[in-house]
């Protein structure tokens, strides 16, 4: 079991009025990996974390509030991950702090992220009108949620997943609304919507469906999750090519 002691989810807090970095609070990576069995030194992956920050306001020089979304986008071998209720707290620190400009904001986002995440951090910040005109995109694919499912485990079982035997080599891409896992620390369910994108022997649409279904009752931090995910599918439907994509709904602002 992972020691969350110092985390301060699920614990009150104040809410600050001025700038404080230091609120911000790190999860080693490692803690997660090793319960999954990821030599930390060389990933079997690449990738990275993108946060998007629905609650982001700071001041002008002259004191006028602005708001804006924010996109913090963290390489998936950074030490640390953030913590998300501190990210919310920190984020709220800003509220009242006045900045010179937008380019300043952005600097000090990515200098306070990066010393907690320990590793460079890429930091975008739209206005409300830019970000409805990017909007979000719908997954690409097999939609597997309307397969008949019997049963599934409630806790995640690779074992459960299967190719199709002497099935030709295919590009396939796969996804699910279905998605459902709950924070280890406050037992808060968090839903996403996950896209597997492959080449290797057929899949069993079942079996995948089945599979994702069985986190419904997994206790697990999102990139947790993400990264059993991938390596699950990687040791037991032996892809040549593999791409996981998890979409988390908003909670908290984040």
């Amino acid at each position: 079991m992972v020691d969350q002691s110092e985390n301060p989810l699920g614990k009150s807090v104040l809410y600050p009025r001025k700038y404080d970095p230091t609120i911000l609070h790190a999860i080693d990576r490692r803690q997660g990996r090793e319960l999954v069995g990821i030599e930390t030194s060389v990933l079997p992956f690449f990738g990275a974390d993108l946060w998007t920050c629905y609650e982001l306001s700071w001041l002008d020089q002259t004191g006028k509030p602005h708001i804006g979304i924010g996109e913090f986008i963290v390489p998936c071998d950074s030490p640390n991950i953030i913590e998300s209720k501190s990210l919310k707290v920190y984020l709220n620190s800003l509220n009242d702090h006045e900045f010179n400009s937008l380019s300043e904001l952005r600097a000090t986002l990515a200098m306070d992220l990066q010393e907690i995440c320990g590793s460079e951090v890429g930091v975008e910040i739209f206005s409300i009108s830019d970000y409805t005109r990017k909007g979000l995109h719908n997954l690409s694919g097999i939609c597997l949620d309307d397969i008949a499912v019997e049963s599934f485990d409630h806790q995640p079982n690779p074992a459960q997943l299967s190719v199709l035997d002497n099935s030709d080599v295919k590009d396939e891409i796969l996804y699910s609304h279905l998605l459902k896992s709950n924070c280890p620390v406050t037992g808060q369910p968090d839903w996403a919507s996950l896209q597997v994108s492959y080449r290797g022997r057929a899949i069993k649409h079942q079996s995948l469906l089945g599979y994702i279904l069985s986190f419904r009752y997994h206790q697990a931090f999102h990139e947790q999750c993400v990264e059993k995910i991938f390596v699950d599918i990687s040791t037991f439907c032996k892809p040549e090519q593999l791409t996981i994509v998890a979409r988390y709904t908003r909670r908290g602002g984040l």
